[in-house]
């Protein structure tokens, strides 16, 4: 796990900028982290601190496209 901060949802993406100043841009998050979090409408969200937890997960057809997709969430 790591801590990163909840920046934004944006046409299906989601930005969360990490301690060591790096932003990562994820394109899915599992639906039971969307049951706990509203992380597309609840603007309370955003700036908020959590400890993430992530995959990449590679294209069958292309191992050159990565997506990251966000497993769990926890506020700090």
């Amino acid at each position: 796990m790591r801590t990163a901060v909840f920046k934004s949802y944006k046409n299906g993406y989601y930005t969360f900028w990490f301690e060591n100043g790096d932003e990562l841009v994820f394109e899915e998050v599992h639906p039971r982290v969307l049951k706990q979090f509203d992380l597309k409408n609840d603007k309370s969200l955003r700036d908020q601190e959590f400890r993430i937890t992530f995959v990449e997960v590679y294209e069958d057809d292309d191992e050159d496209l990565v997506i990251y997709r966000v497993e769990s969430l926890k506020p700090v």
